[in-house]
């Protein structure tokens, strides 16, 4: 892969990184700097809390996922005693991995290197010659080391590796209101994350991956004027009008602790009825509206409907939900990151709505959709342009004349306003300058 040469500012400590934010700009060192990224990996991507997984990944038993936690690498496992928990991928004895499959199913986790093993709760039950270890070894003070907290929120598995430290309830705040959206997408309140995942790397900062309104008109512009032409489709029916134009009732939101939105509520409610007319055509659609209004009430389903589960929110700092799927974010360099797609199935709907929602992932997010490489390729000319070293500093100013606070503390704006941004960079420059 090439790479591109990152700028080192050895002596810069945390706070001095914090300042490469301004409220209206941020430096582009922020982004290609070698020790801007070592401070991320200690202080956001060690102390924050850090999406892992969905439970429905381990469904059953011994079923397990291996995932990264900054340059951490960990397992997520659901034990014998259906508890799921999360694991440093590490042999207590010589630190080999002990897991080299990305998912599977097992009994036990075995190191390759000298044979220990672990069972699924993560207790070490078995060294080889153990013998030679003597009377005074303690196998039972050697399990396989926990993510020092984890919590679950409606399904979503997330860890910390700070002894200290907001809850994740208090980390997510309103951005939890966003989760539900999803999850009550499904009129029995359960999400599917079977369906497979594709990856994708990109040769750019792992912070170029937000929640931004107003690239789509440029760097989409090819697909959204498709989804314009069939305007019966499900995505045509959401773009009848341009939700990316700031005369649409399209919104953009910083909910607080970094995370951020683009809220197409509005936009999305105004044409209900010609999406759900497509919606009745597709095989169990009649049947699925009238249980989410059973289950929720009619203007609460209405709401989720028109959404489809779609809140389109960056949960700071690696995870997003978009239309319909789950965004991993896992930082390789400062100029490589790469990024997993986990499409989303309904629990509760049929066969067909599920089989739609993946159909419509695929033409956009899969690996050979229309949005997805755009997006790759983009970044990647945004980080060769931030080498630039004269004049570094990026402007993050738009719309910031004219948005709005709410009642709950978020922060409004219209949908091309770089209102995520500056909410982004606020905690970034909170958490790196933080000792």
């Amino acid at each position: 892969m090439i790479r591109y040469q990152s700028h080192s500012s050895a002596t810069l400590s945390g706070k001095e990184i914090g300042l490469l934010y301004e409220g209206t700009r941020v430096h582009s060192r922020a982004y290609t700097d070698s020790t801007v990224y070592e401070i991320e990996m200690e202080r956001i991507f060690s102390r924050g809390w850090l999406y892992i997984g969905h439970t429905s990944e381990v469904a059953t038993p011994g079923d397990f996922r291996v995932r990264k936690m900054g340059r951490q690498p960990v397992i997520m496992i659901r034990g014998r005693d259906d508890a799921v928990r999360v694991f440093m991928n590490r042999c207590r004895h010589r630190g080999a991995a002990v897991c080299e499959v990305e998912s599977g199913n097992t009994k036990f986790l075995r190191c390759w290197y000298h044979g220990w093993i672990y069972d699924t709760v993560g207790k070490l039950v078995e060294v080889t010659q153990r013998e030679a270890y003597g009377p005074e070894f303690n196998q039972d003070a050697m399990g396989l080391t926990p993510a020092t907290r984890v919590e679950i929120y409606r399904g979503f598995v997330f860890a910390s590796l700070a002894t200290t430290g907001p809850t994740l309830r208090e980390h997510l705040g309103n951005a939890a209101a966003m989760i539900d959206l999803m999850v009550e997408a499904s009129p029995i309140g359960e999400l599917a994350v079977d369906a497979g995942a594709h990856k994708t790397v990109y040769r750019g900062n792992w912070k170029l991956v937000g929640m931004d309104g107003y690239h789509p008109n440029f760097v989409h512009a090819s697909v959204i004027a498709a989804w314009q032409r069939k305007q019966d489709s499900g995505m045509g029916a959401t773009h009848r009008d341009d939700p990316f134009d700031d005369k649409a009732a399209s919104r953009t939101r910083d909910l607080g602790n970094g995370h951020a939105m683009l809220d197409l509520t509005a936009q999305r409610l105004a044409h209900y009825e010609v999406y759900t007319k497509f919606l009745r055509s597709v095989p169990g659609g009649p049947e699925y509206m009238e249980a989410m209004q059973k289950r929720y009430g009619e203007e609460r389903a209405k709401l989720l409907i028109a959404l489809a589960g779609d809140p389109h929110v960056g949960v700071f700092p690696n995870m997003q939900l978009i239309n319909n799927q789950i965004r991993i974010m896992n930082p390789v360099a400062p100029d490589e990151t790469e990024v997993i797609m986990f499409p989303v199935r309904l629990g509760g709907v049929s066969d067909a709505m599920n089989a739609v929602r993946i159909r419509q992932h695929e033409s956009f997010y899969g690996p050979a959709g229309a949005g997805s490489p755009d997006d790759a390729e983009i970044f990647e000319r945004a980080q060769r342009g931030m080498m630039a070293q004269v004049d570094g500093w990026i402007d993050l100013s738009r719309g910031l004349n004219r948005e709005e606070r709410e009642p709950d503390g978020s922060i409004v704006g219209r949908i091309t306003d770089e209102v995520p941004q500056r909410g982004q960079f606020k905690r970034w420059r909170e958490m790196v300058s933080a000792d």
